[in-house]
Formats: C-alpha cells, structure tokens, sequence
C-alpha cells in the first residue's frame, strides 16, 4: 500500500480519535490563554503563531501522544508550514508517530443568514490544496455553524459542503465535512433532525468512490448518525466537543456508538505551560485515555 492508503486504512478501521489542533488566528488567544500564556507574550501575529506552534510542539512530541491512541491531528495551515523535530509537521506527525495529518481548509465564517453560517469563499483552495498534497497531508476539514433549524439554511450549508468537498476529493484528498450545530442552538434537537436529513441525502447522491468523513456537533437523539456512520461512502464520523467540558463530551460521545472524538479544547484541558513535563505527559495522557475510552464505545 502506498502512503495515502496505509493512512485511509488506518483512519477507517483503527481504534482512536482525532487531534484537533487547528486554532486559527481569531481562537489563538483564546487557546493560548487556557494554557496559562496571557497576550503580553506577544506583540504582533508572527509572535502570536510562534508561542502557539510552540505549545502544540509541546502536545505533538510529548510521548503519550503516538499513533496507539490517535488516528489524526487537524492543523492549521501556519503549522502545516512549519517544522517539527527538523522536519515538517505533517511529515513527524506520520513518519514519527503514525499519526495522519489533516489541514483545515476554510477561510473562517460568513455573516448569519437564515439562521446559519456559510463559509466565506475559498478562491485560492486550488493553491492551498497543492501545497498541502506536497507537505504530505492526508485530509482536510472546513467548518460552517448552524445556529437555528431553518431548512433553507441548513439546506444551503450541506450543499456547500459537499459541493466542495468533492473537489478536495478529486484533488486526492479525504474531506472532513463539518456542518457544526451550535450547542446553545434553541431548537438543537430539531435542527439536528433536518441536518441528518440532508447529510443522508448528499451522502446517498455520491459516487460509488467518493469518500468522506464527517465531523458533527454531539446530538440529542443518541445515535442520530448511526447510518451515517455504516454509510459505503464515509470513512468515519467524529465528534465535536463543541464547548462542552470534556466529560460531557465525554458522556455523551460514549451514548454514540461508532462515533469517535474529534476534539480541540477538550483536549487541551488543563495542560498549561508552566507544567514540568512530568506533569504535562501525565495530564495529556489522561485526557487521551478518556477521550479514546468514550471513542471506543
């Protein structure tokens, strides 16, 4: 097998979940600030990515972080660009520790407009799609935000995230398709219901080597996406934590079956940087023991 189907293999059919660590420009300090750096580490953007890259250096080359638990880690172009160990990210996070690279494609979130929010245009995912096929990275993820059960809106956002996620499959690539539901949606549980609507609708109008994943918010109806999950075309669904706590997230990931984490700030969860690194592996092993465990159901 060549790179790119040892990676899908193992994406499909290995026990783990996925690293999200793909904090972009607006979230950094957010990130950055739970991990007990404040903003006077910084005087401007570079700066700002450097103490970043250097935090997730710290997680990626701890060694409770490998492949036994993991199946991938979503980065940000920024890190994709960057080295870790000498070689670049995504090339460690597969030659080193078995871990396939995803990068997040999307340029942020348009203005709400039918209760939703597409995503803004991608005029130079082209561009960004060769470079990432020549930094070795496996899949891509691109989010959009459902804040009310409007049909029209969540109709709009499945249509524009399959409709670009098969030009990043024809590109070579695995898409990870993120339709997220905001947990404080009012009718959470109802927009859910005309989202899977939708997902099964585009999933069943694919062709027959069309693959992808997708990455949803934790629903209220346990195992709402169980024939997304048996779907010929998926590869895999993971979970968002979505601003639960981790053991919510946690707690309710383990009611999904077949459903895998794919969390960001739940996994950083108490790792901070004044930690030694006795106590970093220690915390972060823990957080990858509960997530993998509630993945594993």
């Amino acid at each position: 097998m060549n790179t790119f189907e040892k990676q899908l293999e193992k994406v499909r059919t290995a026990p783990g979940f996925i690293a999200a660590l793909d904090q972009s420009g607006g979230s950094t300090p957010k990130a950055l600030g739970l991990y007990g750096v404040g903003e006077d580490a910084w005087s401007n953007d570079d700066e700002m990515f450097d103490v970043v890259h250097q935090m997730r250096t710290r997680i990626m080359t701890c060694p409770t972080f490998n492949g036994d638990r993991i199946l991938g880690a979503i980065l940000f172009e920024n890190t994709m660009d960057r080295e870790v160990e000498g070689q670049s990210t995504a090339s460690y996070l597969w030659n080193v520790k078995n871990i396939a690279p995803f990068l997040k494609v999307d340029k942020g979130l348009a203005d709400e407009e039918h209760g939703v929010q597409l995503m803004k245009p991608m005029p130079k995912l082209a561009d960004l799609l060769g470079k990432a096929k020549a930094s070795g990275i496996f899949g891509t993820k691109m989010r959009s935000v459902i804040k009310e059960a409007n049909p029209a809106g969540i109709d709009a956002i499945v249509k524009q995230q399959f409709e670009i996620g098969k030009q990043i499959f024809a590109a070579g690539f695995v898409p990870i398709i993120e339709p997220e539901v905001d947990i404080h949606c009012p009718d959470k549980e109802e927009a859910e219901a005309i989202l899977h609507t939708h997902i099964m609708d585009q999933l069943n109008s694919l062709d027959e080597d069309e693959l992808v994943m997708l990455k949803l918010t934790l629903p209220e109806k346990d195992d709402l996406y169980a024939d997304c999950i048996a779907h010929p075309n998926v590869v895999r669904v993971v979970a968002l934590s979505g601003g639960y706590s981790r053991e919510e997230a946690n707690a309710r990931l383990s009611r999904n079956h077949g459903m895998v984490a794919s969390f960001s700030r739940a996994l950083s969860e108490g790792l901070k940087a004044q930690q030694s690194d006795d106590k970093f592996s220690s915390m972060l092993d823990s957080s990858i023991g509960a997530i993998a465990a509630a993945s594993a159901t």
